[in-house]
């Protein structure tokens, strides 16, 4: 399946239990593991762990499974892993920690960063 209907996919799914900040990257090129990345958070670890679990069952129903599902345990940070889509949804406090974006977004062209609401 194309990436950008995974990703359209994962969107919807994310939106649908009130993901906050989704942002897609683009990381083709500098990424060995994976096109692109979203990025997006949740209010706490529950709601993190709810957004993946919605995240899988939505992308299950068209055909579509997960490599890998992590952090669920810990619920700061879950990371869904869909091969060409990475899906990492984060607590607020822990996206400020890590901050991904800035950290994958060091050199990029404005046309390779997604604008997720478009």
């Amino acid at each position: 399946m194309q990436s950008k209907k995974v990703i359209k996919l994962a969107e919807t799914a994310l939106e649908d239990l009130k993901a906050n900040d989704i942002e897609v990257i683009d990381v083709r090129g500098k990424s060995s593991v994976t096109d692109y990345m979203i990025v997006c958070s949740g209010t706490s670890k529950r709601h993190v762990v709810s957004i993946a679990s919605n995240v899988e069952d939505e992308l299950k129903n068209h055909s579509i499974n997960a490599i890998s599902c992590e952090g669920q345990k810990s619920g700061d940070w879950v990371i869904v892993d869909l091969s060409d889509v990475v899906i990492h949804i984060l607590t607020v406090e822990a996206r400020e920690l890590y901050d991904l974006e800035k950290l994958w977004r060091f050199d990029m062209k404005p046309e390779q960063i997604i604008d997720a609401s478009a």
